[in-house]
């Protein structure tokens, strides 16, 4: 499969962008384990045009990431163009368009996920990042709006005649929000549309290796995404990568000291990456702590992990990890 120029193995796995989950400390990780592409959070349009600080940082990728890609989103031409270019100079090897978030503060102003309810704003959106930009331009979006308006299927030929180089689909519509199952049935069918001619990458709910094994094999996707499950288990790659190569494991995954190392190295890659501020480095990680598999097997945990949560030093956390 290629994007552009990219040339990626065969049945790829890419780590999706998430606010306030893939910064360069996660991705990093992520890509140790096997991820063929990682997506820097999404950026606004509009706060990168004005040069804000926290925006502008989001912009920041390293060498051993690549292939990686920048994700933005907006709700007018001219603030996407103008964004798309300040993309292009910090170097990434994909500009992604988001038109899928369904979060309110975003799709309730009409980006993201709003733009479902505006197709010909998203296409002349689309078609004016392809044109403002050299490198390649990839889309990712959602089904429809809602049940009643699944669009994906002529959407995805439209968004491909705009000049885009992939397309991401996330199997739900955005009144589904993530709730529900995602439907792999009309990703597939995007796929197996005769008149698409670029990869389609599928989304939602690949949290087993099985999982991403069945995405690949019925319904045929070029790639998969893996959002939600990477949260505290950046070694999911790694577990997929396997079961899709050999049928098995090349190391005991669930050992559950080296799973606490690997958190451990997270929790302080994140304090690096805050600027070496202690507090908002452990504050950054308690998304991937909460989350973590590692901790699924011990009985009666709930208080121990309130405590994780509301640790603000390394020795605290670390010593209830130990524990």
């Amino acid at each position: 499969m290629k994007i552009g120029n990219i040339q990626f193995r065969e049945k790829p796995l890419f780590l999706a962008p998430m606010e306030d989950v893939t910064d360069p400390a996660f991705r990093g990780m992520c890509k140790r384990f096997g991820a063929d592409m990682v997506y820097t959070e999404f950026v606004s349009a509009d706060a990168l045009i004005r040069s804000i600080k926290a925006t502008s940082q989001k912009l920041t990728i390293h060498d051993e990431e690549r292939p990686v890609a920048i994700q933005i989103y907006g709700r007018d031409v001219e603030t996407m163009v103008e964004a798309a270019q300040i993309v292009e100079a910090a170097g990434p090897d994909i500009l992604d368009i988001n038109f899928g978030c369904p979060v309110k503060k975003v799709a309730n102003k009409g980006a993201g996920a709003g733009m479902l309810r505006n197709i010909p704003l998203m296409l002349e959106i689309t078609k004016a990042v392809v044109n403002a930009v050299k490198i390649p331009v990839t889309v990712k979006t959602r089904l429809g709006w809602d049940n009643d308006s699944k669009i994906i299927v002529d959407l995805a030929e439209q968004l491909q005649d705009c000049g885009i180089q992939a397309l991401a689909i996330h199997g739900r519509t955005r009144a589904q929000m993530y709730t529900g199952e995602a439907d792999w049935t009309l990703i597939g069918e995007v796929k197996n549309n005769q008149r698409m001619k670029i990869p389609i990458i599928g989304n939602g709910d690949i949290c087993t290796p099985e999982s991403a094994k069945e995405a690949f094999e019925k319904y045929g996707v070029d790639a998969i995404m893996i959002g939600r499950a990477t949260f505290g288990h950046p070694w999911i790659f790694g577990e997929i990568r396997d079961f899709l190569d050999f049928g098995s494991p090349s190391m005991n995954y669930d050992n559950k000291e080296w799973q606490v190392e690997l958190l451990k190295e997270h929790v302080l890659k994140s304090i690096e990456w805050c600027g070496n501020d202690e507090r908002k480095g452990i504050l950054h990680s308690r998304r991937h702590i909460a989350a973590a598999p590692t901790y699924k097997c011990i009985p009666n945990f709930r208080e121990t992990k309130i405590a994780m949560l509301r640790a603000e030093s390394l020795d605290e956390l670390f010593e209830l990890m130990k524990r």
